[in-house]
């Protein structure tokens, strides 16, 4: 891409193939670099500076000044487009810069000069903080191209230029009625004594025409004493006049000496006022002095104080800190042994449990390997018997003593009922030839046949107790079999 920059415009061009930045007013822009616009016309910046003299008395200097970039310098024009052209112009940063500059300079220069210095010496004041202030720019590429310092103008409660101005119109004010004055006196002083010349050369030549004229027309001794008298009283009237206008002169000399006396007393009276002002004003300082001086007494000692009890405070409190942080680590301690009483007790606990558990675990595992082995021995003995279930449960029940433990129960259950057994039988086959009961030879047969009598109640009472029926084998049973 082309860029073309305008009049008062450079490019600043920086990316791959430029080492720091390239400043030009056309150029292509290649890829992977970038290009910013930056104008170069000055501004003026308005500031009013606030600055304090050797004797400690503030004053504004309120100032205009110009500022831009320095063309004719390359090194200047590169330091602005980084340090500046990235900001605007007239922004709040700029600014700031511009104005610390030149607030920290006349502040420095003012402080190194007294009042009546930097009052009389203005011209050599503002040349000073100019190259000051420049030097202080150049390091950002900027030069000022033209400054106007205004009037020296008073901070409110120091009017020290009002008040020397006011004493300067005074003096200026007072010459002057001194000068018109004086101007006047010798106006009319001039007038008088050129009217007196006029009217005695006047009255010189008017005896001298009328002595001629007598002498000539040869008049008697009368004309010429005539003569003579009216010169006299012209004469007598003439010092009259004069008189008179040295006494009007006298008169107006003492309205003069008297308005200019006033005057002094007036400029006395002024300047007794402002020297009255300013002890006061020195005697406020030296009360305030005093005042800051007491305070200053009453405050070190109020910190001595307070540090002290301060001091004595956390004392106390790192006493009390040390007791609470004893009495935590004891019962810390305590909560510690607490704790691995009950991290034994636990674990006790849990070893018991796991023990438990293991032997509740070992005993589970012997019944399931007993089941597995009866389930093997039930198995082969069901393998033995063919497969028949009814001859394996006949056999368990037999191996078991099922049918003992049965008759055992039902014997116990009869007993002490002390019951009456009937023995039924065919004929007296019981009897010996004497008459006695008893078992003769062919008893036994009958013995067994009532065991024989006995089984089929027996298998009802097992049939009715566990719902299981006698072998095939063994007979069945019928409801309607007989006791």
């Amino acid at each position: 891409m082309y860029k073309v920059a305008s009049a008062s415009e450079y490019l600043v061009i920086t990316g791959v193939g430029i080492t720091d930045v390239k400043l030009a007013k056309k150029a292509w822009i290649l890829p992977g670099q970038s290009c910013t616009v930056f104008d170069v016309s000055p501004v003026n910046y308005t500031f009013e500076v606030q600055a304090m003299s050797a004797e400690k008395l503030p004053f504004v200097l309120p100032a205009v000044f110009t500022i831009g970039p320095r063309l004719e310098d390359e090194l200047s024009l590169q330091r602005y487009a980084k340090l500046i052209s990235p900001h605007d112009k007239l922004s709040h940063h700029v600014k700031e810069l511009v104005q610390g500059v030149i607030e920290g300079e006349t502040r420095v220069l003012a402080a190194s000069m007294t009042m009546e210095e930097i009052f009389r010496g203005t011209k050599e004041f503002k040349q000073e903080v100019f190259e000051k202030v420049q030097l202080e720019l150049n390091q950002f590429g900027l030069l000022i191209y033209n400054a106007n310092v205004k009037q020296l103008v008073d901070v409110p409660g120091h009017e020290y230029f009002s008040y020397l101005g006011q004493k300067t119109q005074m003096e200026a004010a007072n010459q002057a009625k001194v000068d018109v004055a004086e101007a006047r006196m010798k106006g009319e002083i001039g007038a008088k004594l050129r009217d007196g010349q006029t009217l005695q050369n006047a009255a010189k030549i008017d005896a001298e025409t009328k002595i001629i004229s007598t002498q000539r027309q040869g008049e008697g001794k009368k004309e010429e004493i005539k003569v003579k008298t009216e010169v006299k009283v012209y004469e007598n009237q003439r010092e009259a006049e004069v008189a008179e206008a040295n006494a009007e002169l006298a008169k107006k000399k003492a309205g003069w000496t008297k308005q200019a006396q006033v005057a002094e007393v007036e400029a006395a009276k002024a300047v007794a006022l402002r020297e009255a002002e300013l002890q006061r004003e020195v005697e406020r300082m030296n009360a305030l002095t005093r005042t800051e001086k007491l305070k200053a007494e009453f405050l070190s000692k109020a910190s001595v104080d307070y540090e002290t009890k301060v001091q004595e405070a956390n004392w106390e409190l790192y006493k009390k800190q040390k007791a609470a942080e004893a009495i935590l680590y004891e019962r810390e301690k305590e909560a510690s042994a607490k704790k691995a009483i009950a991290e034994a007790e636990f674990y006790a606990r849990q070893q018991a449990a796991d023990g438990e558990f293991y032997a509740k675990k070992k005993e589970a595992e012997g019944l399931i390997a007993l089941g597995q082995a009866q389930g093997i021995y039930l198995r082969t003995l069901l393998d033995s018997l063919g497969g028949n279930y009814a001859a394996l449960r006949d056999y368990l029940m037999i191996n078991g003593g099922m049918f003992q433990d049965i008759a055992k129960i039902n014997a116990e259950a009869v007993r002490g009922l002390q019951p009456k057994i009937s023995i039924w039988t065919n004929g007296n086959g019981g009897r010996d030839d004497n008459g006695a009961a008893g078992i003769s030879s062919s008893g036994a047969m009958k013995e067994v046949a009532g065991v024989y009598r006995m089984l089929p109640p027996l298998f009802k009472t097992v049939q009715e107790q566990t719902g299981m029926l006698p072998p095939p084998w063994m007979g069945a049973l019928t409801d309607s079999s007989n006791s």
